[in-house]
C-alpha cells in the first residue's frame, strides 16, 4: 500500500527515553513542598529587606523590585541567541510539543517576535502579555513598565507538561544582526537584562553553519556580566557538520567569547543537535546523546537547587541593597559635614557627586564594611541616581532606627548574616557547614560555577 512508501520518506524520530528518565518526568513523588521555607523568605525580605530598599530607593537605581510572584516562583530558563539557531525547535524538543497544535513556529527565517513564557498549565492554552503582566501572582507583572508596545510581544504558553511543573521555559527574539532597538519599538536590551537578571540558567544557542559573532551579540555578554555561572553554550545542529569543521567553528567559538566573557572557569559548551530528528548518519552520534544527557542532568540540578539559589539571589539582592544604603548615607553625611550657614547647598552637593573621590565615599565604604569592591555600584550611576532623588529627602542610617523596630541596618546584617544562612540549614542543605560562603553565591572575586559537577 501506498502509505509505507511515505513512511520512508519521513524522517525517523529518535528515542526520548533518556530525556525521561534524566528528568525524572516519570516518577510520581511529589515535588519537594518548601512553601514553610518561601513563606520564611518571603518574611525576611519583608521585614528587614524591603524597608532599607524603599527608604533609599534603590530600585531606581537597578530598576529591580522583587515582588512576591518573584519570590515563590519556578526557576526560569532563558533561551538566548541569534535568529534560527535552534531555540524554539529545541524547546518543542524537550517538551514533546512537535506536531502538537502548541508546537513553538519554526524555521529558517526569523520566526520568534516574541518573548514567549512556556509554563505549565491544566491545558494547553496560550495567555496574552497584557493578562500576563496584570496578574500580579505571576512573576511577570513588573514587565509592564516596558510599555504596551512590549506587552504586544509577550506572549504565554501553558502546557500540561510534568517538567513545567518545575520549571518555566522563556523563548527569545532572536538577536538580529544591524537591527536597530529602535525598530522594535521597545526597549529590547532593557527587557532582555530583566530575564537575565532572574533566569536560573541561561542557554546561549549558536548554529555552527553560521557563526557570526557581532555587535548585538557582544551587547548581550556585557549584559550576561556577572550572571557567568547561569550560562551555558549550545553549539546545536552539531551534526549538520563533519567533525573536523565542527572542531575547528568550536575553537572560533571560544575565540570570538573569550574577550566577551572573563571569568577563570570558561562556561560549559554543549555539542549536540537538539531536535526530534535522528542524527545524521556518520556523525558522532554517542558524543551528542551523552552532550544531550549532560544538558538535561545540569537543568536537573537547577530544578533541586531551586530553594537554595532563591535564597542565595535575596541574599546577593540584600547585600546590593545594603551598599547602596550606606554610600547614600555616606553622601548625606558628607554633605552635611560640607554645608556651612552661608553655603549654597546646590553647588556643595554638586562637587561631592563630581567627584566623590575626593572625598573618599567609596573608598570608605570599602574600608569600613566587608564590601567586595566587585560589588561597588558605578560612580555614574549616582550622578543620575541624585540628579532625580535629591540629597536632602533621604535620612541618614543612624536616624532608621526605631524603639520597637530596631535599625533597618542592623536588621538588613542581620538577614545577610544569619537569618538566609539559617533558612539555607533549614531545608536540609545543612549537611554542608557554612553553605552560604561566597563559593556558592560568587560574591568573592571568582565566581565559581555551581551546577558543575565536583
Amino acid at each position: 500500500p501506498p502509505e509505507e512508501v511515505e513512511d520512508a520518506s519521513e524522517p525517523t524520530k529518535r528515542d526520548r527515553s533518556h530525556l525521561e528518565s534524566t528528568l525524572k518526568l516519570n516518577e510520581d513523588k511529589p515535588a519537594d513542598d518548601f512553601s514553610g521555607a518561601l513563606q520564611r523568605l518571603r518574611k525576611i525580605y519583608h521585614s528587614s529587606i524591603k524597608p532599607l530598599e524603599q527608604s533609599y530607593r534603590y530600585n531606581e537605581l537597578r530598576q529591580h523590585e522583587i515582588t512576591d510572584g518573584e519570590i515563590t516562583s519556578k526557576p526560569m530558563v532563558l533561551f538566548l541567541g541569534p535568529w534560527s539557531v535552534g531555540k524554539s525547535s529545541m524547546i518543542n524538543y524537550l517538551l514533546g510539543l512537535d506536531d502538537t497544535p502548541y508546537q513553538l513556529y519554526t524555521g529558517a527565517e526569523p520566526t520568534t517576535s516574541e518573548f514567549t513564557v512556556i509554563m505549565h498549565g491544566p491545558k494547553l492554552k496560550t495567555i496574552e502579555g497584557i493578562v500576563m503582566a496584570a496578574d500580579s501572582a505571576r512573576s511577570f507583572s513588573p514587565l509592564e513598565k516596558f510599555g504596551q508596545n512590549f506587552l504586544e510581544k509577550l506572549i504565554g504558553i501553558e502546557v500540561p507538561h510534568k517538567l513545567l511543573e518545575r520549571v518555566t521555559f522563556v523563548d527569545t527574539p532572536g538577536i538580529i544582526e544591524n537591527r536597530k532597538q529602535q525598530e522594535r519599538g521597545y526597549p529590547f536590551n532593557d527587557v532582555c537584562q530583566w530575564f537575565i537578571d532572574r533566569a536560573d540558567l541561561i542557554f546561549v544557542v549558536f548554529d555552527p553553519t553560521k557563526l557570526d559573532v557581532g555587535l548585538e551579540l557582544e551587547m548581550l555578554f556585557r549584559q550576561l556580566k556577572g550572571r557567568e555561572s547561569q550560562i551555558r553554550i549550545i553549539l546545536n545542529k552539531a551534526d549538520s557538520l563533519a567533525t573536523q569543521e565542527l572542531m575547528r567553528v568550536y575553537g572560533a567559538l571560544f575565540w570570538s567569547l573569550a574577550p566577551l566573557i572573563n571569568v577563570t572557569e570558561p562556561p560549559r559548551v554543549y555539542v549536540s543537535s537538539f531536535w526530534p530528528q535522528e542524527y545524521h548518519p556518520d556523525t558522532h552520534k554517542d558524543l551528542f546523546l551523552k552532550e544531550e544527557i549532560s544538558l538535561l542532568e545540569d537543568l536537573n540540578q537547577v530544578i533541586e537547587n531551586r530553594m537554595e539559589n532563591k535564597i542565595a539571589f535575596i541574599r546577593q539582592h540584600a547585600i546590593r541593597v545594603r551598599i547602596h544604603a550606606l554610600l547614600v548615607d555616606r553622601y548625606l553625611q558628607t554633605y552635611k559635614d560640607k554645608m556651612t550657614f552661608f553655603s549654597d547647598g546646590e553647588l556643595v552637593f554638586r562637587d561631592i557627586v563630581e567627584d566623590p573621590d575626593k572625598f573618599f565615599i567609596f573608598k570608605s565604604i570599602l574600608a569600613k564594611t566587608n564590601v567586595s569592591k566587585f560589588d561597588l555600584p558605578n560612580r555614574e550611576a549616582y550622578k543620575d541616581f541624585f540628579g532625580i532623588n535629591p540629597i536632602t529627602s533621604f535620612k541618614l542610617l543612624s536616624q532608621q532606627c526605631s524603639y520597637m523596630g530596631g535599625c533597618f541596618l542592623e536588621k538588613i546584617e542581620k538577614a545577610i548574616t544569619r537569618e538566609l544562612p539559617d533558612l539555607l540549614g533549614s531545608i536540609g542543605l545543612g549537611k554542608k557547614p557554612n553553605v552560604l560562603s561566597c563559593d556558592i553565591t560568587g560574591c568573592g572575586e571568582t565566581p565559581k560555577n555551581r551546577y558543575r559537577k565536583p
